[in-house]
């Protein structure tokens, strides 16, 4: 089963700190093998990845895609638009199938939450949660926590600011539960509407104020507005928020001279992060792309393969 002591991958609430740890130390030569002239290497020929996607996605989707492919696994990738889904076939059926034919791992995206969890306990593959509804994103909370670390060199008691349309984001959600496996400061930035509410319950600070929130953080982490995702209109006008929330190059100033912004994307440049600030040198969201496919690789690699210390160049 490789390192991983659980069969699946559904977020990181259960996740062990030492998991995580090694998780991200496997990261470091999977990225070395990314800036190589020849990004092969045989560690899980002969093994088959599916990709679920019952949502759109550019990023995510492609960098698993990539991460497979380097790593030597054969790997498809599932259109439901011109799936049997369209056709009236269940969930259950759907993955059914495709354990059938010999999959490894199913990389799944979907729009409600809990639906990789249900489709866990009905195949003996492994599944790995690719983002579900409004509950967990954890492979992009990984590469967060990767990204940090870079330029860090330290996830322990950093303050980190989450910025934006908490209620909705499963990414703050993975963030929240991974990072205060050490020992954090966590803070929510965004209005009331758009915090989750007893979100105090998970051990972060709540705050309405941008400046106050960001005031000596480490990290800033900027999230998408969702428009897809909200029922009804939960704050008055994308000017209003762009005027109280919206993170620009001035409000680094407040933060720690050091600090550096991430950004999950795709980003809605004039609304939650300014196009100044999403181009200076100390925004990552590029970083991050590279990033995530390193930390997949490792996952990838350490739920089929094996130690950290097995990877062959």
């Amino acid at each position: 089963m490789g390192l991983f002591k659980r069969k699946d991958l559904l977020g990181l609430r259960n996740v062990e700190k030492e998991e995580i740890k090694t998780l991200l130390e496997t990261a470091v030569p999977m990225r070395d093998i990314i800036t190589r002239a020849i990004k092969k290497v045989p560690a899980l020929k002969g093994k088959a990845i599916v990709n679920v996607f019952y949502e759109n996605s550019t990023r995510t989707s492609t960098s698993f895609e990539l991460a497979g492919k380097y790593l030597s696994a054969d790997t498809i990738n599932l259109s439901v638009s011109r799936s049997s889904v369209q056709k009236g076939e269940s969930l259950k059926d759907t993955i059914k199938t495709i354990e059938m034919m010999g999959a490894d791992i199913l990389v799944m995206r979907h729009p409600s939450s809990g639906a990789p969890h249900y489709v866990a306990r009905n195949t003996s593959a492994r599944v790995i949660n690719a983002g579900d509804g409004i509950n967990e994103h954890p492979t992009q909370a990984l590469l967060d926590m990767y990204s940090i670390l870079r330029h860090k060199g330290t996830l322990e008691g950093l303050k980190i600011a989450i910025v934006g349309d908490i209620l909705h984001s499963r990414v703050a959600r993975s963030n929240i539960f991974g990072l205060s496996k050490f020992g954090c400061e966590l803070r929510v930035i965004g209005p009331s509407t758009l915090i989750p509410s007893n979100i105090e319950k998970l051990g972060v600070k709540v705050y309405s104020n941008l400046e106050s929130g960001l005031r000596d953080v480490d990290i800033i982490n900027v999230l998408r507005i969702q428009k897809e995702r909200q029922q009804g209109v939960l704050f008055p006008s994308v000017d209003e928020y762009q005027e109280l929330y919206m993170v620009t190059p001035r409000h680094l100033d407040l933060a720690a001279d050091d600090a550096i912004v991430l950004h999950p994307g795709p980003m809605n440049r004039g609304i939650e992060i300014s196009t100044e600030l999403a181009e200076s040198p100390r925004c990552l969201v590029n970083e991050q792309v590279t990033n995530g496919v390193a930390v997949r690789m490792a996952i990838l690699y350490l739920m089929l393969g094996g130690g950290k210390d097995e990877i062959t160049y």
